[in-house]
């Protein structure tokens, strides 16, 4: 049995617990993940970071994120923001732009005076084949068949595969309907993140997201990227949008399709733990 200490953060109610790897050696399966995230006999989070060393000479630490399902997964920009607050806050750099390396690439994350993390996300991807998506050609929208109904949606990578409903009142939505069976639709040989937009104005989205291998969280720091980008990508949103998630608001702008897409927000400590499995 391993006896390890972790933290449990959260950005806006989508929670996570995080290890730090370089000052301890954990190594959980997907069993012991799924155990650790159960609300009721567990910790309770939606995803995993562990801290590690980084494997780069470019990056000051590689970033590894597990969905509550064990399954390990490419991105996650909440939980970026919680994992450059935990590393300054342990002292395990003295840096305020930290650079990470994730299964989707370098990631850079600035810590503002005021306590919030800007996330360079990334570029983002639209060719199918890179989402990935099942279709002939790039499209701004898609027909999906779902349970005998032709939905139409955007879909789009920020390093995980998101695909973007637009609706007309969140409330209302069937984000669990929904979101689980597009979650695992056959055009998405990955599954994928599926978000659920309602336009207020140009510069302002509220967003549910059901996301892979979770389920529907108070917020999804990907999806919002991945939201505003598809939006501003069909013509219907513009370069800054606020989106309201419902555990709080992010900041997205997206300069040029060309260039990195940033995401800024806030990120909390709820306690420091020990276990043993």
């Amino acid at each position: 049995m391993t006896d390890f200490a972790f933290t449990k953060m959260h950005g806006l109610g989508n929670d996570f617990i995080v290890i730090d790897n370089t000052s301890q050696s954990v190594t959980l399966s997907s069993e012991q993940i799924r155990q650790l995230s159960n609300r009721y006999t567990g910790v309770g989070f939606d995803q995993l970071l562990i801290v590690n060393s980084p494997s780069i000479p470019d990056a000051e630490f590689d970033y590894q994120i597990f969905n509550a399902d064990g399954e390990e997964v490419e991105h996650c920009g909440n939980g970026a923001r919680c994992f450059a607050r935990f590393v300054v806050d342990k002292g395990l750099t003295t840096n305020r732009s930290i650079k990470v390396n994730t299964q989707s690439g370098l990631l850079t994350l600035d810590l503002q005076d005021n306590g919030e993390v800007t996330v360079r996300m990334g570029l983002i991807e639209f060719r199918p084949e890179r989402i990935p998506f099942i279709a002939k050609d790039e499209s701004l929208y898609y027909e999906l068949m779902v349970d005998g109904q032709s939905i139409r949606v955007g879909s789009a990578s920020i390093g995980n595969p998101h695909v973007l409903l637009k609706v007309n009142d969140i409330e209302t939505a069937e984000v669990q309907r929904l979101g689980a069976l597009i979650e695992s639709h056959e055009r998405f040989p990955n599954r994928v993140n599926v978000g659920f937009m309602q336009i207020i104005d140009r510069q302002q989205i509220l967003l549910r997201v059901f996301e892979r291998g979770v389920g529907e969280t108070r917020a999804c720091g990907t999806g919002a990227c991945a939201a505003v980008a598809i939006g501003h990508h069909q013509g219907l949103l513009d370069k800054t949008v606020t989106v309201t998630l419902p555990g709080g608001d992010l900041r997205v702008s997206w300069p040029n399709e060309n260039t990195s897409i940033e995401m800024t927000g806030p990120c909390s400590t709820v306690f420091e733990g020990h276990t043993r499995m």
